[in-house]
């Protein structure tokens, strides 16, 4: 079954606390969520708009969102896919500036907004000062990987990849996590394919059994996806 593989690299599976909440601890975590405000948003509902101003951050209580970026043209780039335990908003952190992407929700969403000032203060008084840089150089280098895909992954590795990282970070007690939340067409717009490359590589992985079969796209056996993705297991 598809739940026996416990790590990809930078993928955790296993539902234990990741992203800012890891860094920070169970503790502080709780602490900030409790003195939020908190919102709900359903799926395809904008989170937050590349060019607004910032001056609060989010952190996703639960659900799983996509981070886009425009490209001026019309046409906008998959830069991250988030989850539970993450931090949004982190590079606008003052309302001088801007959002520099936009962010989606990929399915109901439970976050909380805490304004930058009360952030710090919190983040001081649990004693994790260097949290949210910490966060902000990680997540930077965790959106390599996206960038480079064009030049140096096939079409399959990257759809694998996206797939994996979207049941990654489903909430482990999901009797849904290994159904991919994005239809064929939202996953050929996020990857920057046409639709048809997207269905003949979906066909590829699940005569490979990978993805079961349907018309959802659904995760069968995660250590062939990782293997298509070209991701070690560890």
């Amino acid at each position: 079954m598809a739940d026996h593989v416990e790590r990809y690299g930078l993928w955790d599976v296993t539902g234990r606390p990741r992203g800012f909440h890891e860094l920070v601890g169970t503790l502080a975590w709780e602490r900030m969520l409790a003195s939020g405000v908190r919102r709900v948003c359903q799926r395809d509902q904008f989170v937050l708009r590349q060019g607004d101003p910032g001056g609060y951050v989010l952190l996703v209580e639960s659900g799983r969102v996509k981070v886009m970026v425009s490209d001026g043209g019309g046409a906008e780039l998959l830069v991250s896919v988030r989850g539970r335990g993450d931090l949004l908003g982190e590079l606008a952190l003052t309302e001088a500036h801007r959002r520099t992407a936009s962010v989606v929700a990929l399915e109901t969403c439970h976050l909380v907004a805490i304004p930058t000032p009360q952030l710090h203060r919190l983040l001081a008084e649990q004693r994790v000062p260097t949290a949210l840089q910490d966060y902000v150089t990680a997540k930077l280098v965790e959106t390599v990987p996206f960038s480079i895909q064009l030049a140096h992954f096939t079409a399959c590795q990257r759809l694998a990849r996206l797939v994996l990282q979207l049941i990654a970070l489903a909430e482990s007690d999901d009797p849904n996590r290994f159904v991919v939340p994005l239809t064929h067409e939202e996953l050929a717009e996020a990857l920057g394919m046409v639709r048809s490359t997207v269905s003949e590589q979906i066909s590829v992985l699940r005569q490979a059994g990978a993805l079961g079969p349907g018309r959802r796209v659904v995760v069968s056996d995660s250590a062939i996806l990782a293997a298509h993705a070209g991701v070690a297991v560890l």
